[in-house]
């Protein structure tokens, strides 16, 4: 039996949707089963529901039952490395074998992990993770193709988005190739004890970025560039908490002072699945980037 958490979310998403389309049964813990179904996940074949909270041990027994591999998901919160903690502890109660920590590992080449707090908590939780007693494996993807479906309403409506990465390169990775190499790791399991970084196939700048969209849509789109100040500005007005926009800084600081980007293809090779071009997400979602959807 495996245990997807997080299920909800963009990637726990893709990755039960994954193992329904390859026909092979996953339980997946939701707060709440009514909105799970609600939220795309209900009548998939093979996919067993089952209320939980990460926070709560006490609610997880159903869901830990019979498990050999987890995959460990949770919202990157202020309280992530504690959420995700007491369920490694939960999982080593429970007799689970296998964990498989989401993680994350930025792509700009001399990154200082420490430096952004949610890579420095993913990073505690790994260590947490690997002294637990237990096989461990850790998925590292980079920035994700899907953080620029954001950007849709405004690339709609005035062919262009707005950052503040001035000539940065990134390497953004589609949520579908994550989901493909975790449904093979769980699936087969192996790998234990290493940690597998993902990028996409290109280290793109945002007029890069800009360009490919525009490729996609059949219409000019432009990168402008913004002050860090008037990117925090933007992301208040958009509702984003504070303490949020305080990471975001944060991450933004470190990828300004390491403005080059490594490619690190070989966990898509190690698996089989074909790195997505951007161009290609693009185009799978051109709909969006047009207005249309």
């Amino acid at each position: 039996m495996i245990l997807v958490t997080g299920a909800t979310g963009l990637n726990g998403k893709a990755i039960v949707h994954e193992f329904a389309r390859q026909k092979h049964e996953v339980r997946a813990l939701v707060r709440d089963p009514k909105r799970a179904s609600m939220a795309g996940l209900g009548g998939l074949a093979g996919v067993e529901l089952v209320e939980g909270d990460m926070r709560r041990a006490e609610t997880l027994g159903a869901a830990l039952d019979g498990v050999d591999r987890v995959l460990m998901i949770s919202t990157a919160a202020e309280d992530m490395t504690e959420t995700q903690c007491r369920f490694i502890d939960a999982c080593r109660q429970a007799g689970v074998a296998h964990v498989v920590k989401f993680s994350g590992a930025e792509s700009n080449i001399g990154y200082d992990a420490t430096k952004f707090r949610f890579t420095r908590m993913h990073e505690e939780v790994e260590r947490y993770l690997e002294a637990a007693g237990m096989a461990w494996t850790h998925l590292r993807p980079s920035q994700f193709m899907q953080v620029y479906l954001r950007d849709a309403p405004t690339i709609a409506a005035e062919g262009a988005f707005h950052l503040a990465l001035g000539d940065t390169e990134l390497s953004p990775v589609d949520v579908e190739d994550i989901a493909k190499v975790a449904f093979r790791l769980l699936r087969d399991g192996g790998h234990e004890g290493e940690s597998l970084d993902m990028t996409g196939p290109e280290a793109l700048t945002m007029t890069g970025i800009a360009a490919r969209i525009s490729q996609a849509i059949g219409k000019p789109v432009r990168y402008v560039d913004i002050s860090p100040a008037e990117r925090r500005r933007n992301l208040l007005a958009a509702g984003i908490p504070a303490g949020f926009a305080d990471a975001l800084d944060e991450q933004l600081a470190e990828r300004l002072r390491r403005p080059k980007s490594r490619v690190h293809l070989a966990t898509h090779d190690m698996f089989g699945v074909r790195p997505t071009p951007f161009v290609e997400f693009a185009q799978r979602h051109a709909a969006m980037f047009r207005g249309e959807a």
